[in-house]
């Protein structure tokens, strides 16, 4: 199991590190970027898709086609963990080695969206307030790090708890026709 995890994971873990990395630096490059959300968690179900695809092949392979649904969520859940952890990994190295300024441009682009929105002067404000608080919380590597696992493992937990539900399977339930040649 530990093979499969790993392997799984890590895969899982590259394809959304990668994208994460692509989306902060087309941030920087353009300074006019629109990130889209529905895009990032469309990224985020694509990486951890890889969470079905290591239950399943752990079914398969090494469990001669059965598997209880704890058995199921368990794999999902390590596959996540190696995944968001390697998400969170490669997050601080990003943020502490080379974009240490984010949060100020992250901020700025945040207010612009307000005033773009057409925010008054007491929505600006307040706004200001929360991102100057967030930044200050920011500096804690804690809680950047507690952020940042926020951001991915509860999707990649949905996706383990489904893959569970669907791959799930009782020795002797298998429902492939196997042929045998004398």
């Amino acid at each position: 199991m530990k093979k499969n995890v790993l392997v799984f994971g890590l895969i899982s873990g590259a394809i959304i590190s990668l994208m994460m990395v692509f989306s902060v630096l087309w941030c920087y490059k353009d300074p006019d970027f629109k990130g889209n959300m529905v895009l990032g968690y469309a990224g985020m179900l694509i990486a951890f898709s890889f969470i079905f695809v290591g239950v399943k092949n752990y079914r398969d392979k090494y469990n001669n086609g059965a598997i209880t649904f704890g058995q199921a969520f368990k794999v999902g859940l390590l596959i996540a963990l190696i995944a968001s952890t390697a998400y969170v990994l490669v997050w601080l190295v990003d943020y502490y080695l080379f974009v240490p300024d984010f949060m100020d441009k992250y901020n700025a682009h945040m207010l612009k969206q307000a005033k773009e929105a057409g925010a008054d002067a007491a929505t600006l404000s307040k706004k200001m307030a929360e991102a100057e608080s967030f930044k200050e919380m920011y500096k804690n590597p804690l809680f950047v790090i507690l952020v940042t696992y926020a951001e991915v493992l509860p999707i990649g937990l949905v996706i383990a708890l489904i893959s569970a539900l669907i791959l799930k399977r009782k020795k002797g339930s298998n429902t492939a026709t196997m042929i045998t040649h004398s």
